[in-house]
């Protein structure tokens, strides 16, 4: 399936280290047409960190998409009724939202979007970075899951020797596995080595 002329809501979060990753992400799928509405979490938005100040991420986004991003609930909150997306990527998805998502909590943009997005039925693809995947985010991992319309890009252990729980997603797949989700197919296999099968 292609993605020429999709509906993409790009949902960022927190994990700073996978900005430049998901930066590439977004212009990849601008390249390929589909029209993309940037979205941040209040951190991803607001906090300033040594991969980039707030404002140079905000702009660097919005730039990339060539539209103002979603950034407040409230404007999260009609992406569901008007039907805004044909799928919402979530990259990087850290372990905070996962949690919120897998108890159904809606405080940010981003859990909003997600929520608001899932009341037609459309897929939702995670894209997880968190140092605690195999330790006490885990639950969650499985419990989205075995959510539907719940897909996952393909994920491995990125540093086991530093940081045996840690786990990110292969970001060069994020297209792949859009277009997975897109025909209700979980791209696989989706535990991998070191970004390759």
């Amino acid at each position: 399936m292609s993605l020429e002329g999709k509906k993409i809501g790009f949902a960022m979060t927190g994990s700073f280290c996978t900005f430049e990753k998901a930066f590439g992400t977004a212009e990849e799928l601008v390249a390929l047409g589909a029209d993309v509405c940037p979205i941040m979490s209040f951190n991803a938005a607001a906090i300033n960190s040594r991969f980039g100040t707030a404002q140079q991420n905000r702009s660097r986004l919005e730039n990339i998409c060539r539209r103002p991003m979603i950034r407040t609930i409230e404007d999260a909150e009609p992406i569901g009724p008007k039907k805004m997306f044909d799928i919402l990527i979530v990259a990087p998805c850290t372990a905070n939202t996962l949690a919120k998502l897998a108890l159904g909590i809606t405080d940010t943009p981003v859990t909003m979007a997600v929520k608001s997005h899932l009341r037609n039925g459309r897929p939702v693809l995670i894209a997880i970075s968190t140092n605690d995947a195999l330790a006490g985010c885990a639950k969650n991992i499985g419990a989205l899951q075995n959510y539907r319309n719940y897909y996952f890009v393909p994920y491995c252990q990125d540093n086991y020797k530093a940081k045996p729980y840690s786990a990110v997603a292969d970001f060069s797949r994020i297209t792949e596995a859009a277009e997975s989700a897109l025909e209700g197919i979980q791209i696989q296999p989706l535990l991998i080595t070191d970004g390759k099968n």
